[in-house]
């Protein structure tokens, strides 16, 4: 699993914004070691209970897989269902990943957190994570954040510098319309995100495609469980969650510390080339099995 760690370049931008598919990295923020390292470490085994959806705390209207880690929301109209998963977290930090296919989000397409006693449930069509107090989400159609049942600012907010920078650097009046146009056109989150969650500090964010977008939430509850949750309106809408590592808010240790600058100056290109470093066999098996 890697991690984009730069910014979006401050240099020429290309005469073409790129477009939501490849802009991701463009707008990954610089992370702490710590969390570098969560991300970028192997992910824990797919049956991890960490990874199940919680058939108590879910809608009457979203359907469990038997292994409990897909949800499918039944074709029910004018009501609102959430789901959360089956285990929460009071401290640490930990990562998990949502697979939702983008044909089958429709609208108040919702994923983000929620305390034990947050709603699942709503008729009509609304956001129900984020709808109230006790829930933050991210809007995936719209690029929306809601909490307390209010939309809040866009996400990634990095978008719309990145747009303003490139209609800078362009110089050209022919062109400010169209990148205010880009700026304001939501992006097309792709199936798969990653939900980051640190309760140690208090913050939300997500990843996607290798690129952490920033904290999308700060000053999170603490000492209280938070579950992953989503919400949605789309009937058919299947919705998978696997968890893929934590840690504690201990720092990293420094073997491993050592072993992601070692990955990471090897880049994606050369990671198969890890058992030809002139290193010990101990070291061998400790890059390729933990990262």
């Amino acid at each position: 699993m890697g991690l984009i760690l730069s910014t979006w370049p401050r240099g020429r931008v290309d005469d073409d914004v790129p477009p939501s598919t490849t802009v991701f990295p463009l707008l990954a923020v610089p992370t702490s070691s710590r969390l570098t390292l969560t991300l970028s470490s192997s992910a824990v085994s797919v049956g991890d209970r960490r990874s199940q959806w919680s058939s108590q705390h879910c809608s009457p209207h979203f359907h469990l897989s038997p292994c409990r880690q897909k949800a499918t929301r039944s074709p029910v109209e004018l009501s609102s269902d959430a789901v959360r998963a089956e285990i929460g977290v009071k401290g640490g930090l930990h990562v998990w990943e949502v697979s939702w296919n983008p044909d089958h989000r429709g609208s108040h397409a919702v994923i983000g957190i929620s305390r034990q006693d947050s709603p699942l449930h709503g008729s009509g069509y609304k956001v129900l994570i984020g709808g109230d107090s006790l829930s933050w989400g991210w809007e995936l159609k719209t690029n929306q954040l809601w909490h307390g049942g209010k939309p809040l600012d866009c996400y990634p907010c990095e978008k719309n510098m990145f747009y303003s920078q490139a209609t800078q650097d362009f110089g050209r009046k022919s062109s400010n319309s169209r990148h205010r146009k880009e700026s304001e056109t939501p992006l097309v989150i792709p199936e798969r995100v990653q939900l980051v969650l640190d309760a140690d500090a208090g913050t939300l964010g997500f990843a996607v495609n290798g690129s952490f977008l920033g904290v999308a939430f700060r000053d999170l509850p603490a000492g209280v469980e938070l579950f992953p949750a989503v919400s949605s309106v789309r009937g058919g809408a299947r919705i998978e969650l696997r968890y893929l590592n934590g840690t504690t808010r201990n720092p990293p240790a420094l073997m491993a510390l050592c072993g992601l600058s070692i990955i990471q100056n090897l880049g994606e290109q050369r990671l198969n080339q890890v058992d030809k470093l002139p290193l010990p066999p101990l070291l061998h098996r400790y890059l390729l099995f933990c990262f």
